[in-house]
């Protein structure tokens, strides 16, 4: 199985002119810990928890930016062709709940942890047990 066949569509996605006061809002829901920024379908970065802090902290007006000036251009990706065991692996290593999926600079999709580990169990089904 291939990322392609896991994406799933992510609410988390906020066009880069919005105002970062939205991310901060989205960032404020329990089990949110970063939101994709995008210009159209094209990946520009990620907004965090940390970046929305750090900004505040500065004295940054929060209703006057746009989440393109807090959005961190590194974002962990994998592109739809990769298997998925080899992008869990890539999230096991860089401690990743979820990857974008882009291919040529378009966002597709996310690439969620937990409901991938359970359609992969769903598939691989334990070695029935020894006999005695």
């Amino acid at each position: 199985m291939i990322v392609r066949q896991a994406i799933v569509a992510d609410p988390r996605v906020l066009q880069a002119e919005v105002p970062a006061r939205e991310a901060a809002a989205l960032l404020a829901k329990p089990n949110v810990s970063s939101v994709f920024v995008a210009d159209g379908d094209r990946l520009l970065g990620c907004v965090t928890k940390e970046a929305v802090v750090a900004a505040v902290a500065a004295d940054r007006d929060l209703r006057n930016l746009a989440v393109r000036e807090l959005a961190d251009p590194d974002v962990p990706s994998v592109s739809p062709g990769v298997p998925l065991d080899e992008a869990l692996i890539l999230m096991a290593k860089g401690g990743h709940e979820r990857l974008a999926v882009v291919e040529n600079g378009k966002l597709l999709g996310i690439l969620p942890r937990e409901p991938v580990v359970r359609r992969l169990a769903e598939d691989d089904p334990p070695p029935p047990p020894e006999e005695p």
